[in-house]
């Protein structure tokens, strides 16, 4: 499936796993809704979405507890990249600029930022 030019909000757990079911390569920021830093991704990410062949979900875990203990989440945001379903690289070190997503993304999946 093509990435959409800006990010999917997922529900539950079963929306995450369907998401990353129709996305060889995926990057899924876990939020909350009073977090400001996660808020201010928002934009960026979107921003990324349009600039890269990366599909980009948002989900907020607190909708669906089980994935704070599935995914390992211990801090928001949390950006995960996955790749065929299976995480591959997340970066957990709180608000992150277009740049760093870009750079991130460019060294775990090349192809899907045009520098391969």
């Amino acid at each position: 499936m093509v990435p959409t030019d800006k990010p999917t909000r997922l529900e539950t757990g079963d929306g995450v796993d369907a998401f990353l079911e129709t996305h060889d390569v995926a990057l899924v920021e876990f939020y909350t809704s009073g977090c400001a830093m996660c808020q201010a991704m928002e934009p960026v990410l979107g921003n990324v979405a349009r600039a890269t062949d990366v599909a980009i979900g948002l989900v907020n875990p607190g909708d669906d507890i089980g994935l704070v203990d599935r995914f390992d989440v211990r801090s928001v945001p949390t950006l995960i990249l996955f790749e065929n379903g299976d995480e591959i690289a997340r970066v957990a070190d709180g608000f992150q600029g277009g740049d760093a997503i870009t750079d991130f993304l460019a060294e775990h999946v090349p192809r899907a930022v045009g520098t391969a």
